[in-house]
């Protein structure tokens, strides 16, 4: 089972839940998609085996065989090329690969060449493959690297996929082979927001999908809850708003190892997860 871990902002508690459910259900892979500023290592700390570098197609100009017919640049629809005194100017950071400005050059002035945009890491602790993308830094889409993680996606077992935040182009790439979808949610309204974008960009790919909502205070309003009821959306897991908790992630502990409530809490999402969506 694929279970993709996601929320509509940073610091909900996503790599919280991952990586804690990926340890209380004995997990067989871990893929930390949240390429710009992944985190899982810091509580997994796997040792690497692997390191892989990821590149991309980008067009190179051959000044002496451009004629400047700008059919390149009106070709671009990303705007990543642009005609200065008569030649073309490359603006890597927004191009797309898409190959089509080499392919409709009328001088076969442009060829493509390979550009390294990060890496991905291969690590093991205990039994739990750890897969870490890293996007270098000043680079625009973390996808080509989330692409390259789900390479590695298991045909059997447990993976956990730690998305990125947010619902944009990079948290559509993460989910889009996952066969269960698990939203991390704060209970304020500013969580909601963000919970309701996420939500919908689920709904879009059709996915199952449940909700855990971390932070919560008991007898405090909680307008999480209540958007879950308005919309049908399973609550799986509440975690407490816990200062022992939040020692723990600053020290780089994993709760389950370390507290018994939480591995209880952990299991009993998993137990719950592992009977399939059709259960919910």
């Amino acid at each position: 089972m694929r279970v993709a871990v996601l929320s509509g902002k940073g610091g909900a508690g996503k790599t919280l839940v991952s990586v804690n459910l990926a340890c209380a259900a004995n997990a067989d892979t871990y893929l930390d998609c949240d390429v710009e500023e992944p985190n899982a290592h810091l509580f997994l700390r796997p040792r690497i085996l692997a390191e892989k570098q990821i590149f991309v197609k980008a067009p190179r100009v051959d000044a002496n065989r451009c004629t400047g017919c700008r059919v390149c640049v009106d070709f671009c629809r990303f705007n990543a090329l642009a005609l200065i005194r008569g030649k073309p100017l490359v603006f890597y950071e927004v191009c797309h690969s898409c190959g089509g400005c080499s392919l409709f050059c009328p001088e076969k002035a442009i060829t493509e060449v390979d550009r390294r945009v990060g890496v991905v890491e291969e690590g093991k602790t205990g039994g739990l493959r750890v897969f870490t993308g890293r996007l270098d830094m000043g680079e625009i889409s973390g996808v080509p690297i989330i692409k390259a993680l789900l390479e590695h996606l298991p045909e059997q077992g447990l993976c956990i996929l730690d998305c990125p935040p947010g619902s944009g182009c990079a948290v559509m790439e993460s989910i889009r082979e996952a066969d269960f979808c698990l939203l991390v949610a704060e209970p304020t309204r500013f969580g909601v927001h963000n919970l309701a974008m996420v939500h919908t960009l689920v709904k879009l790919f059709k996915k199952p999908l449940g909700v855990v909502i971390n932070k919560w205070q008991p007898g405090s309003t909680d307008p999480a809850h209540a958007f879950c009821t308005e919309n049908d959306v399973p609550i799986l897991a509440t975690i407490p708003f816990d200062e022992v908790l939040g020692k723990l992630n600053s020290e780089g502990k994993i709760a389950v190892q370390e507290i018994p409530a939480y591995r209880e809490l952990f299991e009993t999402l998993a137990a719950t997860l592992q009977k399939g969506a059709s259960a919910l």
